[in-house]
């Protein structure tokens, strides 16, 4: 009988005498140095799959990367401009773009008395648009942004925007409505929520497009009218009490991206109805069309002011008490983007591209970061998208006539 069954048997029978003649037949050097050698195969062995996890997903990621990357370059004509469907393409993680043809009855929305706040606004998506229930609530912190207007250097004007705020999935989605101008406008996904909190990738296709129509934070149409709306922090609210139609800040722009072709325009609509703040946020907008004409509308005391402008970021242009009101960032960012309108008269794209870049929130030292930044050319009716600050690789589409 050899150790190995001794052991065995002793084992089996008398745990406490197994020990004893272990530590008998080795000392106490040679029992440290198995345990050691145990120690150090398992911590091999553990890392091994660890390491191994780690590669499996970081191959996954990629493959995921490689297939959205197949994905849009399938969908691109011969100039490179992304061609869109009803479903729902992921143009990369955090990035998607969809196309939306047909009624989405917004004149309906208008016609039935509007919304004076964002839960009306779903209520009456689920109510008349979608065969299904939907809880859908609008929620956010507050977000940063910054718009520029200039004329471009091959003709024409460009308005470049970036949108500020933390990690969210962004949805561009190209509209042809049945009565109204083509447009293409983006929304924050973060910003919409399903009842008891839910993230927006709980909800259908169908869903998330409807209410990406009703929720633009920006967006132009193809007449070339560019409208953003910029957050303001400040402790007052928006809203208008009179008796015309109700509408929110997101339903507003929808307003102007499907009627409007010039900022009086634009203004002129806005005039007509009572606008109250989506998520109780102060906001302006920036609104610029083809010829140039940009302007920033304010409300002051619920009163609009409209302000000659080529730059907007984050605090009061309007004169008054409230000029200036807003974050110190914001100032700097103004700054910034003020004087390169100043030293050009006009700009490329990949100058309006690097000033935005100028702009972002990398270069602020801070928890958000710059979620897209979009170029829109207004005589070419084309949008550029540059996602999380990578100004190397690009998203552009097309509105078709």
């Amino acid at each position: 009988m050899n150790f190995a069954h001794i052991c065995f048997r002793m084992r089996k029978s008398q745990p406490t005498i197994f020990k004893k003649v272990i530590r008998g037949y080795m000392s106490f050097p040679l029992r440290r140095l198995i345990l050691c050698g145990l120690i150090a195969a398992l911590t091999v062995c553990v890392f091994s799959i660890l390491t191994a996890c780690g590669h499996n997903a970081g191959l996954i990621e990629a493959e995921n990367k490689d297939s959205r990357l197949s994905d849009v370059q399938n969908n691109q004509d011969e100039n490179g401009f992304i061609t869109l469907s009803s479903e729902i393409m992921e143009c990369e993680s955090g990035l998607s773009a969809v196309r939306f043809d047909g009624d989405y009855a917004f004149d309906r929305f208008l016609e039935q008395g509007g919304a004076d706040t964002d839960q009306d606004v779903f209520r009456f998506i689920s109510q008349s648009l979608i065969s299904e229930s939907a809880d859908i609530q609008m929620q956010a912190e507050g977000f940063g942004c910054s718009t520029i207007s200039i004329q471009n250097t091959d003709g024409g004007y460009l308005f470049g925007r970036n949108f500020d705020w933390q990690n969210c999935d962004a949805l561009i989605t190209a509209s042809y409505p049945k009565d109204g101008y083509a447009s293409i406008s983006t929304v924050n996904l973060g910003f919409i929520r399903q009842g008891a909190g839910l993230a927006s990738s709980m909800l259908s296709d169908e869903i998330l497009t409807i209410a990406a129509l009703y929720a633009p934070l920006d967006g132009m149409n193809e007449k070339g009218l560019c409208v953003s709306v910029n957050m303001i922090q400040d402790n007052a609210d928006i809203q208008q009490d009179t008796e015309k139609t109700d509408i929110t800040t997101t339903t507003a722009i929808r307003l102007m991206l499907d009627q409007a072709a010039t900022t009086e325009e634009a203004i002129e609509l806005l005039k007509q109805y009572d606008l109250h703040a989506s998520m109780n946020y102060m906001i302006h907008f920036a609104i610029a069309d083809a010829s140039g004409k940009s302007v920033a509308v304010e409300y002051v005391d619920n009163e609009m002011v409209v302000t000659d402008t080529p730059v907007l970021t984050n605090f009061y242009l309007a004169n008054g008490e409230k000029q200036g009101i807003g974050t110190s960032q914001s100032h700097e960012r103004f700054d910034i983007l003020d004087a390169a309108v100043t030293e050009h008269a006009s700009m490329s794209v990949a100058e309006v591209k690097d000033v935005l870049d100028r702009v972002s929130k990398d270069n602020f030292d801070e928890f958000e970061s710059t979620e897209w930044s979009v170029i829109f050319n207004q005589s070419e009716h084309t949008a550029t998208y540059y996602h999380r600050e990578d100004y190397e690789n690009a998203y552009a589409f097309k509105i078709e006539k």
